[in-house]
């Protein structure tokens, strides 16, 4: 089988080409936006299926709405800009001598399949001999990572200009309980050139959803009352 050609946006029809024309030549075209999310219900559901965990369900659903909502999929490519048929992930794992080594997660839309996948590379990128590599699959990425000391309210990434600024960058905190509450802080930072606020609002907005019926993300089924 053959490589698929690149698709690409048609500039001259998109709606957002001015936007796109002011912010992409900003010194700093990123912006971001931090929140925090109730995962106690996705958490129970974890539990109670027995696949996976509660980290890998919520980059299971961070990653799924990164190929789900257009603009997540849009990467700068000189003045064209590159639609991915579908992206995947590239988060961290703290190893027992506390460096980090980079884990592929690969986007499936079934969670059993995506922890499968998921176990056995942070399994592999544990291991002090493994490779550094950020990414297998090039910008066709999210890049993602998790501070589990700090429960942050605002949050900052290290930046490369180029072809990489424009894959976004999701960081999750440290989850604190607060009643039946579990909240965990979610920081999504995207290029302005690419998407508004009003996309990472929805971004947002479908987490919060998804959140609240995990079972029906998860194993595709409503919670039995």
């Amino acid at each position: 089988m053959g490589t698929m050609e690149p698709c690409y946006l048609d500039l001259e029809t998109w709606p957002r080409r001015s936007a796109f024309e002011f912010f992409r030549g900003f010194d700093v075209p990123c912006f971001n936006l931090c929140t925090r999310l109730d995962v106690s219900r996705l958490k129970q559901a974890v539990k109670a299926s027995g696949v996976g965990s509660l980290s890998l369900a919520y980059h299971f659903i961070a990653i799924r709405l990164a190929n789900e909502i257009a603009p997540f999929r849009y990467r700068l490519e000189g003045e064209r800009v590159r639609v991915h048929a579908q992206v995947h992930g590239s988060t961290t794992v703290l190893r027992e001598d506390e460096s980090f080594g980079f884990v592929t997660l690969e986007h499936h839309r079934d969670f059993a399949a995506f922890a499968a996948q998921g176990d056995a590379a942070i399994a592999l990128a544990s291991r002090p001999d493994a490779p550094f590599e950020p990414t297998a699959y090039g910008t066709a990425t999210v890049y993602l990572t998790a501070l589990p000391w700090v429960h942050f309210s605002s949050y900052s990434n290290a930046q490369k200009w180029g072809p990489y600024d424009s894959i976004p960058k999701i960081a999750f905190g440290r989850i604190d309980a607060q009643g039946d509450h579990l909240w965990m802080p979610l920081s999504v930072e995207v290029h302005h050139a690419l998407m508004d606020g009003l996309h990472v609002g929805r971004f947002i907005q479908q987490f919060e959803a998804a959140l609240r019926a995990p079972d029906v993300w998860l194993h595709g089924r409503a919670a039995i009352p």
